[in-house]
């Protein structure tokens, strides 16, 4: 079995679709735009990967049909909330086919727990007719990221977290990653973003760009909330054997007075499209520019996701890829 990386070869990518007013209260019509923005920027016009919108409701499905393009198909299935990275399968190949491993998901510490995102992950897979094995403890998504040949990387504060699996260990966490996603070398970063409800999820703070290989931001200005938390990330992983790019941070971000994790690592990595998120912020074309570098090969575009921001995050948090099989 292998957790195939983000870069490669996708048939398909779900995305959840905001809709609930009461989890939107402010600015809901603005984070569907770029929920549908990001789409289609996916799709790219048929060229990228199927993407797949999935809705809570027909209503929601309605609204979506007025803002995407043709290529994107559009599906409803009742959920609590569009954050599909953390409970959707994570699909592995294995030597039958594709395998999504279904964790254990209680809304990020019993902060957020809402009915439906318990078996969305689940109902998805019946309904594409995935094959998934359960896993008897708790993981999101958003908390791991990996390269493709053996390597994931992770933080303390969000995988030991006690909220999740209480009692568990470094080394017995060790022992279910390997078996759950065949990893051999896992790169333990101790926190993440300030502000960040998920508990420091690892995909706003370092993400793999190719095998051995992650970016991880650097602060530019004296009040970015963040900075010791990039340079020790940094520095933890060049001490686990990576290579370590650096990148712009977006920097202190505020939502009604209140610091929110903007991160330019939400990036989501398609066939041919490789969406950033923008914030309106001073690093944002530079972002672009970095990870254009780091992905000749695909089209990078920066896209609006301030009013996603607002729901806790962005394009990789609200997206679950489903890998083509090899």
């Amino acid at each position: 079995m292998r957790w195939p990386a983000e870069w490669e070869p996708h048939q398909a990518v779900w995305i959840g679709f905001p809709g609930d007013p009461e989890e939107w209260p402010v600015g809901l019509v603005e984070a569907q735009r770029e929920v549908a923005a990001f789409a289609n920027a996916v799709a790219d016009d048929g060229a990228g990967e199927a993407v797949v919108l999935v809705c809570r409701t027909s209503a929601d499905a309605e609204a979506a049909r007025l803002l995407v393009r043709s290529p994107v198909g559009i599906i409803v299935e009742p959920f609590g909330d569009i954050w599909l990275r953390d409970s959707a399968p994570i699909f592995c190949a294995s030597s039958n086919g594709l395998l999504g491993q279904n964790f254990g998901f209680n809304g990020w510490g019993g902060k957020y727990a809402m009915a439906g995102d318990q078996d969305i992950g689940v109902r998805l897979a019946e309904r594409f007719d995935l094959k998934v094995r359960e896993r008897d403890w708790i993981l999101e998504g958003g908390a791991i990221d990996g390269d493709g040949a053996g390597r994931l990387i992770t933080t303390a504060q969000c995988v030991l977290n006690d909220n999740r699996n209480h009692g568990l260990t470094r080394e017995k966490a060790e022992a279910r990653l390997q078996a759950a996603l065949a990893v051999a070398e896992i790169c333990w970063l101790r926190d993440g973003l300030a502000a960040d409800h998920t508990d420091g999820h690892v995909d706003n703070l370092a993400r793999f760009v190719a095998p051995g290989k992650v970016v991880i931001p650097e602060a530019d200005t004296a009040d970015d909330p963040n900075s010791q938390i990039f340079a020790d990330a940094a520095k933890q992983a060049k001490a686990s054997g990576l290579d370590v790019a650096r990148m712009p941070s977006a920097g202190l971000y505020k939502i009604d007075g209140e610091i929110a994790p903007a991160s330019y690592m939400n990036f989501y990595i398609g066939n041919s499209v490789v969406a950033v998120p923008q914030y309106a912020a001073a690093n944002d074309s530079k972002a672009v520019d970095v990870i254009s570098a780091l992905f000749p090969d695909r089209k990078v575009v920066g896209l609006s996701s301030q009013a996603l921001l607002r729901g806790g995050g962005s394009f990789h948090c609200i997206s679950q890829q489903i890998p083509e099989f090899p």
